[in-house]
């Protein structure tokens, strides 16, 4: 595999140690609270997430909140481009490394379900579940993420389907894409609304090869 997908840790590492002072550094508050709002998404069953319950997670005033982030919007649109940054880092990683197709189509769905299990409150994001009573470009953006997701799958899978001289190529890249992309999307559904019990991984080897067979 490419490399162990990141985790919302990632966003904790790049927050020195405040514990000698009082006030953080430029920055390091807007990245703390997106580490905490990952975290409280990370709860099964966790209600919709108010700024006044971040704000007190975080020990500080709503206003201190908005001091970094215009709207409540603008945090989810943090953790989305974490999302993005992380996920198509590694997709570029793995379709360097691998010239055949159907293995780059593999690696990207385990690539993404490990990333899901790795980040329960990331999963919330990317399946719509926290962004429900949110502003509907963060929804759209989530789509437009998965819809890239599938291009490159359709991309990797029509090179397999020429290698292996089908007839149809773009007809079975495009299916297969889909399937793929829908298996994705239902694993993090049923990872979110099983309270996190259901991991995403789950038989994911045998199935893919069965699938790309």
């Amino acid at each position: 595999m490419a490399g162990l997908p990141p985790s919302t840790a990632t966003l904790a590492r790049i927050i020195p140690d405040t514990t000698a002072r009082k006030r953080p550094r430029p920055g390091e508050r807007r990245v703390q609270i997106l580490q905490t709002l990952a975290s409280m998404l990370e709860q099964p069953g966790a209600d919709r997430i108010t700024t006044a319950a971040l704000a007190a997670r975080l020990q500080v005033s709503e206003a201190a909140l908005y001091r970094h982030f215009a709207s409540k919007a603008q945090m989810f649109e943090g953790l989305i481009e974490f999302i993005e940054s992380s996920v198509f880092t590694l997709v570029n990683q793995i379709t360097e490394r691998e010239s055949a197709g159907t293995v780059q189509a593999q690696r990207i769905v385990v690539m993404l379900l490990q990333f899901g299990e790795k980040n329960p409150g990331m999963v919330r994001v990317m399946v719509g579940d926290a962004l429900v009573f949110e502003h509907e470009r963060l929804i759209t953006r989530m789509n437009q993420f998965f819809d890239r997701l599938e291009g490159q799958l359709r991309q990797s899978l029509r090179s397999a389907a020429d290698a292996n001289g089908s007839m149809t190529p773009t007809v079975d890249a495009n299916a297969l894409a889909s399937g793929l992309t829908a298996l994705m999307v239902g694993r993090l559904q049923r990872y979110a609304r099983s309270g996190f019990k259901r991991q995403p991984t789950e038989h994911l080897d045998a199935l893919l090869l069965r699938l790309t067979a």
